[in-house]
């Protein structure tokens, strides 16, 4: 059987501030759209599911995510995850410049969560904490292939 990765989907509070943020980091805007119907509430389990949605993928097309801000029901919110909590909570992005993504980043007043490492000579990384709470991490190859 194959099987590849579609996207990672991701509720956001402000699904405008969401795009605006990754597009500036250099993600691309797909497709926007608003879903509801006996279909959504199916696929999702989520009866009366209304939501705003918006697909970015990498300029190379490889990577893709989906952002959602629900309608109805109410969104609910909670205390962002910590990076050492069980669940998904972080994505991840090779940048080519850390420090133009990071100023990137604090145009938009995200900043890293303690500061920028370097793992083993292979990468400069950092964890922020961007739109709705998101943990992302930017990572940079010091060795080029």
């Amino acid at each position: 059987m194959a099987i590849k990765l579609e996207n990672v989907g991701i509720a956001v509070r402000g699904l405008d501030e969401t795009i605006s943020f990754f597009t500036d980091l250099g993600l691309e805007l797909v497709v926007r759209d608003t879903i509801c119907g006996d279909w959504a509430d199916t696929a999702l389990g989520l009866d009366g599911n209304h939501a705003k949605i918006a697909m970015l993928q990498t300029p190379d097309g490889h990577g893709q995510i989906e952002l959602f801000e629900y309608l109805h029901p109410e969104a609910i919110g909670s205390d962002p995850a910590l990076p050492n909590e069980i669940g998904m909570h972080r994505v991840a992005f090779s940048v080519d410049d850390i420090d133009i993504a990071l100023e990137i980043a604090a145009r938009h007043n995200y900043h890293p969560l303690r500061g920028v490492a370097t793992y083993q000579d292979v990468y400069k990384l950092t964890y922020l904490r961007g739109p709705s709470g998101i943990i992302v991490m930017l990572a940079q190859a010091l060795k080029k292939d």
